[in-house]
């Protein structure tokens, strides 16, 4: 498993980088990319690239093969040579906001404690899709439930087990829809909480914010109903 910067230092703004190959459709491909891929609901990075006598703005980010990433550029535009060093930056306001998104959705399956079919994260909000037969009782409870857990400024840490231990625990998987990154022989896991503290341990290969209060007040809007058992219910950031 590469150990690029996105996931090594998720508060990392600028990292370096060499371009390794250009794809058909114009995408760059850079082995150790500091732009989270789109993946678990996550979408990609944004950010640019510099290099000598060059910038590129960079629209999102995909995963590659052999564990590489490739940047697909906003817009066409001349494209640094293969073998160039660049300077990989940010938009790291939109990043920010993902992992505050990210992790409050977490704290989102600790309050509704029930199997998730479905995700999104934006830079505004995000939404869970539940298997629930039958709406909450009480929406505001939820949202101040979820508020609370911000206030308390748990920590949010990582822990990394085999396939094999996943496999033997399969309680540590919440989500029906989106399987845990296997395959590669070990898996992320993220905690949150520590010791008698610690409220939620998934695996999730994301972005987050390194403590619970960091993620801000949040709201919990309109809870949709999405076919015969499934529920949307969408996390929103106060600012």
């Amino acid at each position: 498993m590469t150990d690029h910067p996105y996931r090594i230092s998720p508060y990392l703004r600028e990292a370096p980088g060499e371009i390794a190959g250009h794809t058909p459709e114009g995408g760059l491909v850079i082995p150790e990319s500091l732009f989270y891929p789109t993946g678990g609901g996550q979408p990609g990075d944004s950010g640019w690239i510099d290099w000598a006598g060059g910038r590129l703005a960079v629209a999102t980010a995909i995963k590659g093969e052999g564990g590489t990433v490739i940047l697909i550029p906003a817009e066409p535009a001349p494209l640094p040579a293969v073998g160039s060093q660049v300077r990989q930056i940010l938009d790291w306001g939109r990043r920010h906001r993902h992992m505050r998104v990210h992790t409050g959705l977490h704290l989102l399956s600790v309050v509704i404690p029930l199997p998730v079919t479905g995700g999104q994260i934006g830079a505004e909000k995000g939404r869970l899709d539940f298997d629930m037969p039958h709406p909450p009782g009480d929406v505001t409870a939820l949202e101040e439930r979820v508020n609370e857990l911000i206030a308390r400024d748990l920590p949010v840490t990582e822990d990394w087990i085999t396939d094999e231990e996943l496999a033997a625990n399969p309680g540590l998987v919440k989500t029906m829809s989106v399987a845990p990154p296997v395959g590669q022989g070990r898996v992320r896991l993220v905690r949150i909480g520590a010791g008698a503290t610690q409220i939620d341990l998934q695996p999730c290969g994301g972005t987050h914010v390194s403590r619970t209060g960091e993620i801000g007040r949040v709201t919990i809007g309109k809870i949709e109903k999405k076919g015969r058992q499934n529920r949307r219910v969408t996390l929103i950031l106060s600012d």
